[in-house]
């Protein structure tokens, strides 16, 4: 069913249905919260995701660490940056990653006010000026 925000541009909202998709990437990504499971994952991260029942994808945004791939299959942006920090990236340096613009610039767009409004309301307005 398309719903009415999916014409957000940049915008992937965490709902009842992607919360369900991503639920055991999430149950993985809460798990590294602890030292115990860091540890694990860090001696050997294949036989570590053996234990969340993932989908093949998902699995490989992990290996990857493609960020934004993560949400699109599912992961909550709050546990997807547990993997984040567990590889020693803050949240703003994810945000910098994630958007393609890199830390510094990403700050600075956000201490100016963030993205403007033009062009960046809805896709389906894009070329349409």
């Amino acid at each position: 069913m398309e719903k009415e925000y999916e014409d957000i541009p940049g915008t992937l909202v965490f709902d009842a249905d992607r919360s369900r998709e991503g639920y055991h990437l999430n149950q993985f990504c809460i798990s590294l919260r602890l030292r115990v499971n860091r540890d694990k994952f860090h001696q050997d991260e294949e036989a570590y995701l053996n234990a969340y029942p993932m989908s093949p994808e998902q699995r490989e945004a992990v290996l990857k660490r493609e960020w934004n791939r993560l949400l699109e299959l599912g992961g909550n942006i709050y546990y997807t940056s547990k993997l984040a920090a567990n590889d020693g990236i803050n949240f703003q340096n994810l945000a910098g990653i994630m958007t393609g613009m890199g830390r510094e610039d990403y700050r600075k767009m956000m201490l100016d006010g963030g993205r403007p409004i033009k062009g960046n309301r809805y896709k389906s307005e894009w070329g349409k000026e």
